[in-house]
């Protein structure tokens, strides 16, 4: 019972560090990097109005989010495996952050190569760090 504690709290605190690190990218990103892209999605939640604002988006700013993920995943599988010991929780971090990264551009419809690094860097990022981690 211990272990799957430590387990479930590895993977916790591997999507929070994760999570933390994703957001102040994001953050950065849209206040300091590209703040009149930010303003123009402000409060939008029509789907055509974020398709053609994701498409008139330069690749910088959507560079920068898919750094966040790589940095996040990196951290937070690497938090993941060092609680753990292990590279179970990372593996389940993966894909947790993937399934999120999914969930996230089903919201937001963003251009078919944003899919694909959804889909390349989450999950190995996650992974990469928690052999960092687990220190194997």
């Amino acid at each position: 019972m211990g272990r799957a504690l430590k387990s479930i709290g590895a993977v916790v605190a591997g999507f929070v560090t994760a999570s933390v690190i994703m957001m102040t990218m994001e953050s950065i990103n849209g206040h300091v990097l590209y703040p009149d892209l930010a303003k123009s999605a402000q409060g939008v939640t029509d789907r055509e109005q974020l398709r053609a604002i994701f498409a008139s988006a330069p690749v910088g700013a959507l560079l920068v989010v898919v750094i966040g993920w790589l940095l996040g995943g990196l951290a937070g599988g690497w938090v993941s495996g060092r609680i753990a010991g292990s590279m179970r929780p990372p593996i389940v971090l993966a894909v947790l952050l993937t399934v999120a990264g999914i969930a996230n551009n089903l919201m937001l419809p963003p251009p078919v190569w944003f899919w694909v690094a959804t889909l390349v860097v989450l999950g190995p990022a996650a992974y990469v760090g928690g052999r960092a981690g687990a220190g194997r």
